[in-house]
């Protein structure tokens, strides 16, 4: 069974694209009636901007999502028997398996990355990668820390990350290498995301969600904040909004794609990320490609 995995923020790279559009008339009009949709000329920055440019999560997130969205759609093979995305590529898993039209989808990721942007800057957070220690030790060492600091990301086996107030990270981590973690790194992000300093998103998110159509994908969804397949219009929206708080839960998705039968992994988007993930996770029992 075929698994399109879509990735998430930090994937993005100056160019990212560009071949896509050049070489592909249905790419070419979907790219330009974005450029209509958010009202500014996204396509320029992704093609010709400066990695700094491309930085700006009301940037990342849309650029993202549209290089996923529209490569998907270019692909005559494109016939997934599951869907799953990491962070914000479950709004790119979600619109290329036909369960949020691509414009309303691409409004929706709008949405989102202003709110969270806004949310960072309310209150300033960070996030760390842990690296080498059990998932359980990491949650007991945040429960530890004084502040907000939180799993974030359960991204393979031997790599979670945290998130948090940036003083709460910073002890963490400390605690972190105590306990034993090969690594525990301070990462390059804009915020706390998948943590409790995302709530003051909720309500921007929630009344966009709310007023966007969802319908019945194509295939089922195997959504972050569950880690379980969803196909009920209502479940999706209620997972996709706890998403904004709950961590990433991609190794318990991964497995439970391959205890439903997944065998092949396609990463469709900018970079190899997920590719690697999945291999930590699954190991020699699956195939993995990509597509960028």
């Amino acid at each position: 069974m075929n698994v399109y995995m879509f990735p998430g923020q930090g994937s993005q790279f100056p160019g990212m694209a560009k071949d896509l559009y050049e070489s592909n008339a249905t790419a070419r009009e979907l790219f330009d009636r974005a450029n209509e949709i958010l009202g500014f000329n996204i396509t320029e920055i992704m093609f010709n901007g400066t990695a700094e440019e491309l930085k700006q999560t009301k940037v990342t997130q849309p650029a993202i999502f549209l290089h996923s969205v529209i490569l998907a759609k270019c692909s005559p093979d494109f016939k997934p028997d599951m869907v799953a995305g990491h962070s914000l590529g479950e709004f790119s898993a979600l619109a290329a398996a036909g369960a949020i039209d691509f414009e309303d989808a691409l409004k929706l990721v709008a949405i989102r990355a202003r709110a969270m942007q806004k949310a960072c800057q309310m209150q300033s957070g960070t996030m760390a990668a842990v690296m080498r220690l059990t998932s359980d030790k990491i949650e007991e060492v945040c429960r530890e820390c004084e502040g907000i600091v939180v799993a974030a990301n359960y991204n393979s086996p031997s790599q979670t990350v945290i998130s948090g107030e940036y003083a709460a990270v910073e002890a963490a981590c400390v605690k972190m290498k105590e306990a034993g973690a090969r690594r525990a790194l301070i990462l390059p992000v804009g915020g706390a995301f998948h943590s409790p300093l995302m709530e003051p998103a909720r309500a921007e998110l929630a009344e966009g969600i709310e007023k966007t159509c969802f319908k019945t994908p194509v295939c089922p969804v195997y959504q972050n904040a569950t880690a379980e397949a969803s196909s009920d219009p209502e479940t999706i929206k209620t997972n996709l909004l706890s998403q904004l708080t709950s961590p990433v839960r991609w190794v318990q998705s991964v497995r439970n794609m391959t205890d439903d039968g997944a065998s092949h992994f396609i990463e469709v988007g900018p970079g190899k990320v997920l590719q690697g993930l999945v291999g930590a996770i699954a190991g020699e029992g699956v195939t993995i490609e990509g597509r960028e």
